[in-house]
C-alpha cells in the first residue's frame, strides 16, 4: 500500500520512490532504480541510493509529527555492496529533541542483503504558508 508524503517533491516523484510505512518513527520506502538511474557497473547510483537513504530518515523524522517539515544537516552513509533493484529502504527515529531529529537508514536488495547504511541529523523546522492557498512549502531559512 502507497502512503502519501504528505508534501510534493518532485525529485522524489522522478526517481520514483513509494513509501510503504511512516509511523511511530519508522518509514519504509521501496525504489526500482530506472535505467537512467544507474552506474556504469549498471547497479543503482552511489547518489540515488543516497537520496533513498536521506528522505527514508526524513520520513522516519516526521512521522512522529507529520505536519512539520525537516531538512538535513548532516548524513554519513556506508556502502556494503552494489544496490540491485527492487529496493527497499528502512528508517527509524532513534532520539528526537524539540528541534533535532537523530536517525538512521538501511537499504536491502530483494534477498534482504544489505547494500548501504546511513545516519543522519535532522532539524524540524514549521512549515510556513506562502500564498492564499495554504500551508506547503517552506520558505527560505537563514543560515545566521
Amino acid at each position: 500500500m502507497n502512503i502519501s508524503f504528505g508534501v510534493d517533491i518532485p525529485f522524489v516523484h522522478h526517481l520514483g520512490f513509494t513509501m510503504h510505512r511512516f509511523e511511530g518513527g519508522e518509514s519504509e520506502l521501496h525504489y526500482t532504480p530506472a535505467d537512467e538511474h544507474l552506474n556504469s557497473f549498471q547497479v543503482a547510483h552511489g547518489g540515488a541510493c543516497m537520496t533513498l537513504l536521506d528522505v527514508t530518515m526524513a520520513t522516519a523524522a516526521r512521522s512522529v509529527q507529520p505536519e512539520i517539515g525537516v531538512v538535513t544537516i548532516e548524513m554519513k552513509t556506508s556502502f556494503m555492496q552494489p544496490a540491485r533493484g527492487p529496493l527497499v529502504a528502512h528508517g527509524r527515529l532513534m532520539h528526537r529533541t524539540a528541534t533535532m531529529a537523530f536517525t538512521e537508514a538501511r537499504i536491502v536488495d530483494a534477498a534482504g542483503r544489505l547494500c548501504s547504511h546511513a545516519t543522519g541529523t535532522f532539524k524540524y523546522v514549521k512549515r510556513l504558508p506562502v500564498d492564499g492557498r495554504g500551508v506547503h512549502d517552506l520558505k527560505p531559512l537563514s543560515t545566521d
